[in-house]
């Protein structure tokens, strides 16, 4: 890989498009190397390796505000505070698929009753949404 990239092969490199790159940047998330007189931007291939840091995070349920977080307590080695912020992602995914369980319940109950004919000549799937 070569050490300098322009937009496109960083993007290319990163398996990003390069409007992810440019949005990375106005969110301060990548910084912006600056233009050459009649030049095109070149990137550190470091820059790969972090626009891939960003995307891994981005599958794994962080938001952006919060990758840019990790991304400063990466750069002061601050590994508690990390562990913290994944540890406390980890139960906000926990606490998500106890919801989406309960949800899928409510949700299966509903149909078998639509299944069985239970409810009478009502949906008992409309009769419950209708409940206030």
């Amino acid at each position: 890989m070569a050490t300098e990239l322009t937009i496109g092969k960083l993007a290319e490199a990163a398996k990003v498009n390069v409007e992810t790159i440019r949005y990375y940047q106005r969110r301060g998330l990548l910084d912006e190397p600056p233009k050459p007189l009649g030049g095109y931007r070149r990137y550190s291939a470091d820059q790969v390796k972090r626009v891939r840091f960003i995307k891994r995070a981005q599958m794994l349920g962080f938001t952006l505000s919060e990758i840019g977080l990790l991304l400063s307590l990466d750069d002061t080695s601050l590994c508690h505070e990390t562990r913290e912020m994944a540890a406390h992602k980890l139960a906000m995914i926990e606490q998500k698929m106890a919801d989406l369980s309960a949800m899928r319940q409510v949700l299966n109950d509903l149909v078998q009753q639509c299944d069985a004919g239970i409810g009478g000549a009502d949906c008992p799937i409309i009769d419950v949404l209708a409940q206030s």
